[in-house]
């Protein structure tokens, strides 16, 4: 899976990077899934783990167009971790509240604690995707902002996060595709929004965006990886692959017993 990480300055091409690869298993569904009921399963122990040693922090972004997936990878990777000691938060239009502060003030508020892990659907990001396409702000503003999320994210490395930022790469025809499911069958209705065709009819300009965010953002500490998204079963596969890799690099175990548990006798 590391040839999906975005190095320090490298510099990313959206056009250059495949969506829809299914790398050693071949688009072999079968065994991908198969693999991925196991990664669930080392998923779940290490969550426990990272619950009860409540020493490690971790934070898992995830940045999509429409349609690129964020729910359903959600919905798959954690379909068997613990719920009290993960949260889901997902950002929408800021409220007021929100508006009256700096953009990263209701992100701080969100980050994970000790022994918790954290997952974004959506997040700050947003300050220099959609703020930035829309013209939501000046450029000088959002331009400044790459700076101040790397120092950010710094901050929270460095008082104990493990961050990890997901890019799910789904292409145009398939973002089509997933918009026609919606209109064709009754049961996802109400997950089409009109609104949708016109950030659609922005792809170009997202693309530019994406681009500059991977590349200016992808830091030693914070890295992003970019996921090929046209195929559910290895964009999720992918994910739970680095997060896995990721929760066994930091060696956890559960805290020592307390003292003398053998005499203890329950009547």
């Amino acid at each position: 899976m590391d040839s999906y990480l975005v190095k320090p300055g490298e510099k990313i091409k959206l056009t250059d990077m495949s969506t829809s690869e299914t790398n050693q298993f071949s688009g072999n569904k079968k065994a991908g899934l198969e693999q991925l009921s196991k990664l669930n399963e080392k998923l779940s122990n290490l969550q426990e783990l990272l619950y009860a040693q409540q020493k490690h922090k971790i934070l898992v972004v995830f940045q999509a167009r429409d349609a690129g997936g964020k729910d359903g990878t959600i919905r798959s990777v954690f379909s068997g971790v613990n719920p009290q000691g993960v949260r889901i938060t997902s950002f929408k239009v800021p409220s007021d509240a929100e508006l009256a502060h700096d953009y990263l003030w209701r992100i701080h508020q969100q980050v994970p604690g000790k022994g918790e892990l954290v997952v974004f659907n959506r997040s700050h990001y947003e300050d220099v995707l959609v703020v930035r396409v829309h013209k939501l702000v000046e450029k000088e503003i959002w331009s400044k902002r790459y700076s101040q999320i790397n120092q950010f994210e710094k901050m929270l490395s460095e008082n104990g996060t493990t961050i990890l930022k997901f890019f799910l790469n789904v292409s145009k025809e398939e973002q089509k595709t997933r918009f026609q499911e919606r209109l064709d069958d009754p049961s996802k209705n109400w997950k089409f929004n009109p609104g949708d065709l016109k950030e659609r009819a922005l792809w170009d300009e997202y693309s530019a965006a994406y681009e500059d965010a991977l590349t200016q953002t992808s830091t030693e500490h914070a890295p992003w990886y970019v996921i090929p998204a046209d195929h559910n079963w290895y964009r999720n596969l992918s994910v739970a692959s680095i997060l896995v890799d990721t929760l066994e690099s930091l060696k956890m175990s559960y805290p020592a017993p307390a003292p003398d548990l053998g005499k203890i006798v329950i009547e």
